[in-house]
C-alpha cells in the first residue's frame, strides 16, 4: 500500500489579485495536512519500533509522483530516477518500457539472475502503465519460469493470477510484449503449444466465461490463433474452484483447475485490444507479431450485431432499482468520453437528471449494458439528461 501526495497538491498560479488570499488559504490547508500527516507518521514508527506488532516499522510507504510508487512498489532502486528523465525527455509511457526493461536486463539498476532480472523488467512494465496506484505489478504476475519445448529448445512461462484484472488490456499485452523483448535479449526461445495444450486453452477460457465474467469472449479460432503465435507461454495460478473436464493432467499444465489471470491476458489483453496492440507494436518496431493482422480481420470480417445484453439484471441484488432495461426504449444513452473530474470506474450523468430521478446520488454505483462494468456516479454539465 502507497500514500500518494502529488494527485492532492497542485500548482498554484494567482493572475488575479482577488483570487490570492483564497488561493493562499487551500496552500495553507494543504501544507497543514502534510504536517499533521508527518508527525502521525513519526508517531507510529515509535509506536513500531517497540516490536509489539508483527513488523517494526510502518508498511506504508510515502511516494510523491509516479515514479516514486513505482521505484516503492517494485522494489528497484534508482528506477524513479530514471523514469524521471525519461519523462523530462518527452518519452511515452509505453517506450519508456522497454527502455527501463533493456537497462534493467544489461545490469544498470544492479546484477541480478535471469529469471530475477525477467520479473522486475515485466513488473515495472506494468507498473508504468497503471501509474503504481493498483495491485496488478505485484499481485497480478505470480511468476516466471523456463520450460522446454518437444524440440528441446527452451521457453518463457509468465504466471499471471487474478489481481491482473485490475491492471486493464492495454497493461495486459505490455507485459506480454516486454516479457517477449526480454527474452529475446536473453536468448530464450518462444514457445511451441502442443494441439492438446491449444484446446486446453479453448476449452478452460470458455468455462473461466461461465464461473467469472469476460468483457470479450474470444471463438476457438480466435484463441487457438492467439496461443499458436504468441512466442511467450501464458499460463497462470489456479484462481476458480472449477476444473477442466478434458484435456487434464497436460505435462506442461501444473493444473486442472481454471486459471484465470491467463484467461484474462488472452481474452481481455490480447483478443480485445488486438488493434491497439498491432499499433503499438508497429511504432515500437518489434517484430514476430504480425499474425495480430489475422486476428484484427478475423473481428471485422464477422458480421456486427448489437443484441441486447442482460447480464447487469442477472448480478443484480434483490431490492436495488431498475433504471432501465436492456437496450430498452427511454433509458440511458452511452456516450464515450471523460470531463475534468470523471476518470477510472465513473459514469458522468447530468445534475438535472439526478434531480428529476431523485434517486442518484454523487457517488451512487450504476452498472450498465455496455461494456459491463460498474461505475461511480459524477455530475457532467456538458452531457445531455
Amino acid at each position: 500500500m502507497h500514500l500518494t501526495l502529488d494527485k492532492f497538491f497542485p500548482i498554484f498560479e494567482a493572475e488575479k489579485e482577488d483570487q490570492f488570499w483564497k488561493l493562499k488559504d487551500i496552500e495553507n490547508y494543504h501544507k497543514s495536512l502534510i504536517d499533521k500527516f508527518e508527525e502521525a507518521y513519526r508517531i507510529s514508527e515509535i509506536a513500531r519500533s517497540k516490536c509489539l506488532d508483527p513488523e517494526p516499522k510502518v508498511e506504508i510507504l510515502i511516494a510523491k509522483d509516479m515514479a516514486e510508487r513505482v521505484e516503492k512498489l517494485i522494489g528497484l532502486e534508482g528506477v524513479a530516477k530514471r523514469i524521471r528523465e525519461l519523462e523530462e525527455s518527452g518519452v511515452a509511457r509505453d517506450k519508456m518500457c522497454f527502455i527501463i526493461a533493456d537497462e534493467i536486463i544489461d545490469g544498470k539498476f544492479g546484477k541480478m539472475e535471469m529469471l530475477a532480472a525477467i520479473d522486475k523488467a515485466v513488473r515495472v512494465a506494468v507498473a508504468i502503465m497503471t501509474e503504481g496506484v493498483v495491485a496488478a505489478p505485484i499481485e497480478g504476475i505470480a511468476k516466471f519460469g523456463i520450460d522446454r519445448n518437444q524440440d528441446g529448445s527452451n521457453f518463457l512461462k509468465v504466471y499471471y493470477a487474478g489481481p491482473i484484472r485490475s491492471a486493464g488490456g492495454t497493461a495486459q499485452v505490455i507485459s506480454v510484449l516486454v516479457a517477449d523483448y526480454v527474452r529475446r535479449k536473453l536468448g530464450i526461445g518462444r514457445y511451441i503449444p502442443t494441439e492438446e495444450e491449444i484446446l486446453r486453452y479453448c476449452e478452460e477460457i470458455q468455462l473461466y466465461k461461465r464461473v467469472a465474467n469476460l468483457q470479450y469472449l474470444p471463438s476457438d479460432d480466435e484463441i487457438r490463433l492467439i496461443v499458436s503465435n504468441c512466442p511467450v507461454c501464458i499460463d497462470g495460478e489456479a484462481t476458480e474452484d472449477v476444473e477442466v473436464s478434458g484435456y487434464r493432467n497436460l505435462p506442461r499444465v501444473e493444473t486442472n483447475r481454471v486459471r484465470g489471470g491467463m484467461a484474462l491476458i488472452i481474452a481481455e489483453g490480447i483478443a480485445l485490444k488486438a488493434p491497439k496492440l498491432k499499433k503499438m507494436v508497429e511504432e515500437l518496431k518489434i517484430d514476430g507479431w504480425e499474425w495480430l493482422e489475422k486476428l484484427i480481420k478475423k473481428e471485422s470480417e464477422e458480421e456486427v450485431d448489437l443484441k441486447p445484453r442482460a447480464k447487469y439484471l442477472a448480478d443484480i441484488v434483490a431490492g436495488r432499482p431498475v433504471l432501465s432495461h436492456p437496450s430498452r426504449k427511454g433509458g440511458f444513452r452511452l456516450r464515450y468520453g471523460r470531463a475534468r473530474n470523471s476518470g477510472f470506474a465513473t459514469v458522468g450523468i447530468n445534475p438535472a437528471t439526478m434531480f428529476l430521478i431523485d434517486f442518484i446520488a454523487i457517488g451512487t454505483q450504476l452498472k450498465i449494458e455496455r461494456p459491463g462494468k460498474a461505475g461511480s456516479v459524477v455530475p457532467v454539465t456538458t452531457i445531455e439528461g
